[in-house]
């Protein structure tokens, strides 16, 4: 029998007992998953470190319409907020900066990303620092350069790390920052297991969250997954703690209380045919892939 009729059935059985654990497993069995560092990483492809490395100019893509590569990092120093293993960290190292610190709240990451830093010759330039990235342990104006990519959906107090970023930040220093909306297609940001485009507009927390312990429980770094993006409230109900839920409305409402110039911006578009469409405010957060900005102190 066609397993895409198999599938089918399965779903329409799902839908029959009311489970939505069970509806939201089948539905993601119709969906081809995205590439991830994780399972990349599981299957023994690459590492973690060695996928952002050489992902490092693809989160430069957005700015160099504005800008370039030289401008952003020759002899500049650089600190670069939520960096993971460091893999796109010290491929920034690499492009003359004069120093460069990776930030990050898993200190777990810094072993494999100082070996790295080693492996491409950047030690000398390069150093981890785990920190909050809202309360660090760096002195007034001591970078030249910020970059925040993919950060902003993940830091617990944005507002507090936009005010750090800039103090940190010497006059005229610019914070390099670039996010995908909550709203996006994968904003729920569980795409290692779940392939459902837009899944939690569709299914409740709770529900996800579950789907995903499922998912993933018996991967060889299931417990780990699960431990790095879901958390206990006091009354012991379970949240996504791995991301802020931070919308384009949000974003641009701390925007305008924060103490910095913007000197450019942009809403990504999902694809060139919604490049129209995607600046209705209705269906904004929907077709939205990235949103870019450059900001000046």
């Amino acid at each position: 029998m066609n397993k895409s009729i198999i599938k089918k059935t399965d779903v329409k059985n799902s839908l029959k007992s009311k489970n939505p654990i069970n509806l939201c497993i089948k539905l993601n069995s119709l969906f081809k998953l995205p590439v991830h560092p994780f399972n990349l990483s599981n299957n023994g492809e690459k590492t973690y470190q060695e996928w952002q490395y050489e992902k490092g100019i693809d989160t430069l893509q957005f700015y160099l319409k504005h800008t370039t590569i030289d401008k952003i990092f020759k002899n500049k120093k650089v600190l670069d907020i939520g960096c993971g293993a460091g893999g796109k960290t010290i491929f920034y190292a690499s492009k003359g900066v004069e120093s460069i610190v990776g930030l990050e709240i898993l200190n777990k990451y810094k072993k494999d990303a100082i070996n790295l830093a080693e492996k491409h010759s950047v030690s000398q330039k390069f150093t981890f620092v785990c920190s909050d990235a809202a309360k660090t342990p760096f002195s007034y104006e001591s970078f030249d350069t910020i970059i925040m990519n993919d950060a902003m959906e993940h830091v617990d107090n944005p507002e507090d790390v936009l005010e750090e970023c800039y103090r940190l930040l010497k006059k005229d220093g610019k914070l390099y920052l670039n996010f995908p909306p909550y709203n996006h297609p994968y904003g729920a940001h569980l795409s290692d297991s779940i392939a459902i485009p837009w899944v939690h507009l569709f299914f409740s927390e709770k529900t996800l969250i579950n789907t995903y312990k499922e998912l993933v429980k018996d991967l060889p770094d299931g417990k780990d997954r699960i431990e790095f993006r879901i958390s206990e409230r006091i009354d012991k109900t379970e949240y996504f703690s791995y991301i802020n839920k931070m919308t384009i409305k949000r974003f641009n409402n701390i925007l305008k209380n924060s103490k910095f110039d913007i000197e450019y911006y942009k809403e990504e578009p999902l694809r060139h045919m919604f490049k129209y469409v995607s600046k209705l405010p209705l269906v904004k957060e929907y077709l939205v892939k990235m949103v870019v900005c450059v900001l000046t102190k």
